[in-house]
């Protein structure tokens, strides 16, 4: 891993931390809600490993990134995304998982973007599972939540038995620095509810977030079929509205496929890229 290039840097304004392996990478890896780049570090190895360059980036508000400014998060993920793919030298392939996944279809409907293509894994908005909705309608558990006051020893125990079964196909699996990156978000009452409440405001955007009828570039859509988040239906569906992409289920992975099998998730997404790279010296 050490071969990992870790750098700060501005994008659209917001200073953010990237990972980085290779020269020139122009295969932009984006995690998902309350995640960082720290996420895609088993595939970045891969890549390494093999040559091939990548970068990962902590999208505002995340990880070591700047705090968000006030208002709808998805504007503010465009506004960056705009920027950091943007004079790369060539077009970008955008590859993100669960709200990297989104923001990355949305980068896709913006025809002025130069994208080579799109691997969007498990985006959430299409087809939830029962616990994403529940947080999106504030049934009664999540309210009482909201309201009351919890200790803080007790989110962080609750959570790290949780997350390993939210996140991974496998939770006997899980790794323990990523369950305690994320077990880390909530370390108290006040960062829980504030996380909680910034969760609920991307579910509330994400009815209005997408426009599949105006993606162009090449798009594959990934789902794991072990996912507990986000329902295998939400790529099948995907798939279905923009008619040039491709689907694939991976059996074996849940709603996190760079945790639960970083070579074969490099694999892909490098199969992807080639594809990409061949389409657009043909063009």
């Amino acid at each position: 891993m050490s071969s990992i290039r870790v750098n700060q840097r501005t994008v659209g304004g917001v200073r953010t931390r990237v990972l980085s392996v290779g020269r020139r990478p122009r295969v932009v890896l984006l995690h998902g809600f309350g995640d960082s780049a720290d996420t895609w570090r088993g595939v970045l190895a891969e890549f390494a490993e093999r040559g091939q360059a990548a970068m990962a980036v902590d999208l505002p508000g995340f990880g070591e990134a700047e705090d968000l400014a006030p208002g709808p998060i998805l504007p503010q993920l465009d506004a960056f995304l705009a920027d950091l793919v943007t004079g790369r030298g060539g077009p970008v392939v955008l590859v993100g998982n669960s709200m990297g996944g989104t923001a990355a279809l949305r980068a896709a409907q913006n025809p002025a973007l130069p994208l080579a293509g799109v691997v969007s894994i498990a985006a959430p908005g299409l087809h939830d599972s029962w616990m994403l909705r529940a947080l999106d309608t504030n049934s009664l558990p999540v309210w009482l939540y909201s309201t009351l006051p919890i200790p803080g020893i007790a989110v962080r125990t609750v959570a790290s038995a949780v997350i390993p079964r939210l996140l991974y196909a496998r939770p006997g699996d899980a790794c323990p620095d990523t369950v305690a990156r994320f077990a880390g978000l909530v370390r108290d009452d006040q960062s829980t509810k504030a996380l909680l409440a910034k969760g609920r405001a991307l579910l509330s955007e994400l009815r209005d977030a997408y426009q599949p009828g105006e993606i162009r570039c090449p798009l594959t859509v990934v789902v794991g079929r072990k996912d507990k988040l986000v329902a295998t239906q939400s790529g099948r569906r995907l798939h279905a509205e923009v008619p040039h992409s491709t689907l694939r289920v991976l059996d074996d992975c849940g709603h996190c496929p760079q945790l639960d099998d970083p070579a074969g998730t490099a694999d892909l997404i490098a199969d992807f890229a080639l594809g990409a790279r061949e389409r657009t010296l043909v063009s």
